[in-house]
C-alpha cells in the first residue's frame, strides 16, 4: 500500500515486552469478555441481515495491509476505494450498532488481531485503506504512523481525538498524537492509555 520502509520505533527486548503484554491481556480479556462478545454476536445476527463480523482492509506495520474485525455496526460492508466516514445520525447505523458504537464493544474481535500479531493493544487507530491515501496527501507526517502496529487504542483516542474527523485539521491533530505516542513510546505508557481507555473512553462521542 505504501513505499515507506520505516523500523519500528521499539527495539527487540521493547518490542518483545510489548509483544507479551499484548498476548497475556489479549488472551484474558477474550475469555473475561466471552460472554458479552457472545451475546453482541447474536443481538447483531438478530437485529440486522448481514455477518455478524465486518472485514476491512487497514494498514498496519510498515503499511503492509491485514482484514481488521469488529462486530458489524452499519447496514454495508464497505471496502474500497470510497468509504464514507459515520457521522452521528447515520441512517447506515443499526440502532444495535449505535449502542456497540457508543460503548466501544464492536471493536471487541480486534483482540483476534492482536493476537495474530497484525495489532497491538495500543498504538495508532488503523484507518480505512481509502482514508490513508485521501489524507496522506495531505498531511506530510500521515505515513510515519506506519513505524509501529496500530493499536485497539491509543493516545489519540485518549485525549478525544477519535471518532469522526470532519476537517483536515481533525486527522492532523489525531496523527500528530498517533506520531507523539511512538517518538516517547514506553511500556508503562501503553498500561496508562489502556486504563485511561476504560475509564475515560466509553463516555466520549463515538463519532
Amino acid at each position: 500500500m505504501t513505499d515507506v520502509a520505516m523500523a519500528a520505533v521499539a527495539g527487540p527486548a521493547e518490542s518483545l515486552g510489548k509483544r507479551i503484554v499484548d498476548i497475556g491481556l489479549a488472551l484474558g480479556l477474550l475469555v473475561f469478555l466471552a460472554p458479552l462478545m457472545i451475546v453482541t454476536a447474536l443481538a447483531v445476527k438478530a437485529t440486522s441481515p448481514g455477518p455478524i463480523l465486518f472485514r476491512q482492509q487497514r494498514a498496519g506495520l510498515h503499511g503492509q495491509t491485514f482484514r481488521i474485525l469488529k462486530f458489524r455496526t452499519m447496514t454495508v460492508t464497505e471496502d474500497g476505494d470510497t468509504i464514507r466516514q459515520a457521522t452521528r445520525g447515520d441512517q447506515r447505523v443499526t440502532p444495535v450498532g449505535a449502542l456497540l458504537r457508543r460503548a466501544s464493544i464492536d471493536e471487541l474481535p480486534q483482540l483476534i488481531n492482536v493476537l495474530r500479531g497484525e495489532m497491538s493493544l495500543v498504538g495508532p487507530r488503523p484507518h480505512a485503506l481509502a482514508h490513508d491515501r485521501y489524507y496522506g496527501a495531505l498531511i506530510s507526517d500521515y505515513a510515519a504512523r506506519y513505524r509501529t502496529k496500530p493499536g485497539l487504542t491509543g493516545l489519540a483516542q485518549v485525549m478525544g481525538a477519535r471518532g469522526e474527523t470532519q476537517t483536515t485539521e481533525d486527522m492532523r491533530r489525531r496523527i500528530e498524537f498517533d506520531n507523539r505516542y511512538i517518538d516517547e513510546w514506553r511500556l508503562f505508557g501503553d498500561l496508562k492509555i489502556l486504563v485511561l481507555t476504560a475509564v475515560l473512553v466509553p463516555f466520549q462521542k463515538a463519532y
